[in-house]
């Protein structure tokens, strides 16, 4: 399994500043991302467009093949860049990120194309498993400027992840947290501070 870390952004909601970098829990949020998913994969890309950034995380880092693709666009040139023939593929703006629901994840990619949770009607596409034989269907929008990773799950084989699963282990409005905005940055900071075990722990 390879782990694909999505940093291709622009950051535009953050007022241009990678928001990778922002400090949640006195970490930066990529080094609470890189270390779930080194934890959970054999081996890490990282996907980005400015490789200096994130250079001190020492991960292989590649390139967005389509300029403008959006999050399919990062989520095909990882996977295509992707040694193994599936790829665990995350954003790099989770802070609270937990291997065991990562695990839930990865230990179903061999039941679909894609494996991904599924909390309330919505897909959490950047918290999924992605098999190389999507990547046909994948480029084939890409090139037609259908850019929406929802509409790639009506051409290829879904496995849902029921939201209760996840819940069993932690609660998915922390899990599957996003930060994008200064307002969730300043959520996902005083929510760091009241958390009793750090919630990036590989044990």
């Amino acid at each position: 399994m390879t782990g694909v870390i999505q940093a291709g952004g622009r950051n535009t909601r953050m007022g241009g500043q990678p928001k990778a970098l922002m400090e949640v829990g006195g970490r930066t949020i990529i080094d609470r991302v890189a270390e779930v998913v080194c934890a959970v994969t054999d081996d890490v890309l990282l996907v980005t467009n400015t490789p200096d950034l994130y250079a001190g995380l020492g991960l292989s880092m590649v390139p967005d093949v389509f300029a403008d693709g959006g999050s399919l666009g990062g989520i095909y040139s990882g996977l295509r860049a992707a040694q193994r023939d599936v790829a665990f593929t995350v954003a790099c703006d989770m802070p609270f990120l937990r291997p065991d629901v990562a695990r839930l994840v990865i230990d179903r990619a061999h039941e679909a194309e894609v494996v991904a949770p599924k909390v309330g009607d919505q897909f959490q596409t950047l918290h999924a498993c992605y098999a190389k034989s999507c990547l046909p269907a994948m480029e084939a929008r890409l090139r037609n400027g259908r850019l929406k990773i929802v509409g790639l799950l009506e051409d290829v084989r879904v496995l849902a992840i029921a939201e209760d699963e996840v819940a069993r282990l932690y609660s998915p409005d922390v899990v599957f947290m996003n930060v994008n905005t200064p307002e969730e940055l300043a959520r996902a900071r005083a929510l760091a501070l009241t958390l009793k075990v750090t919630p990036c722990t590989t044990t």
